[in-house]
């Protein structure tokens, strides 16, 4: 994802020069302040987002608003069409990616009720405007339930005894969850993210035989971190 994501900035960049080297030269007459011009420190990085992201519902939404915008500066739509077309268009995004995720994504839930079910000990880490560290140091591990609500919390399962496999689900709402994770655990990630996202270590190569973490994760304007 990062060498695409430089070679579409390269792409644009490259685009750029060209274009005021040919006004330069008097070649072309292409007029690059515009009406609206400004919208593209919107549009662009969004879509490049779309290919480059792993979450692509904020980039969606980003890119919508961008091109609405434009398109009122270029006096195609006005301004008060811009809330009857877009709020809509959000909301719809919105419910499509909850949706989605309630279809394909509850393996993580699943998993923490069978935990439940058997007796195993669940963690639970909340943090609401403010701070929790959550160390398991030789304990054994069979999951947790996190939630960040304009704070931090940091789930340190490197030196954890997981025998077998496992689930977190993880909510960070304008605020954030790093999750460290040894380097013998596959890791598997189901997200909902709204104006946020999830990075980590999803994209190494799957260990053969290892036990897998599953994570549920939904971020809103926040970010969950799997290291």
């Amino acid at each position: 994802m990062k060498k695409t994501s430089k070679i579409l900035w390269g792409a644009v960049l490259i685009a750029i020069g060209v274009i005021f080297s040919l006004n330069a030269f008097g070649i072309t007459d292409i007029k690059v302040f515009f009406d609206g011009w400004w919208t593209l420190f919107i549009i662009v990085p969004c879509f490049i987002g779309i290919f480059t992201d792993r979450e692509k519902t904020g980039n969606i939404i980003g890119l919508l608003i961008g091109l609405f915008l434009l398109l009122c500066c270029q006096n195609v739509l006005s301004f008060g069409m811009l809330w009857k077309l877009a709020i809509p268009a959000v909301i719809v995004i919105i419910g499509l990616k909850l949706i989605l995720g309630g279809l394909f994504g509850d393996r993580a839930v699943k998993m923490i009720s069978e935990s439940r079910q058997n007796g195993d000990n669940s963690k639970i880490g909340c943090a609401t405007f403010s701070g929790q560290d959550m160390n398991f140091d030789g304990e054994v591990f069979s999951g947790a339930e996190l939630t960040a609500v304009f704070g931090g919390v940091e789930c340190d399962l490197r030196t954890a005894i997981i025998k077998k496999d496992c689930a977190i689900t993880a909510s960070a709402i304008f605020g954030g969850i790093d999750i460290y994770v040894p380097d013998y655990v596959n890791v598997k990630i189901n997200s909902n993210s709204i104006f946020g996202g999830v990075s980590g270590k999803n994209k190494r190569p799957p260990i053969q035989g290892g036990v897998t973490l599953y994570i549920n994760a939904t971020c809103i304007f926040g970010g969950i971190d799997i290291k």
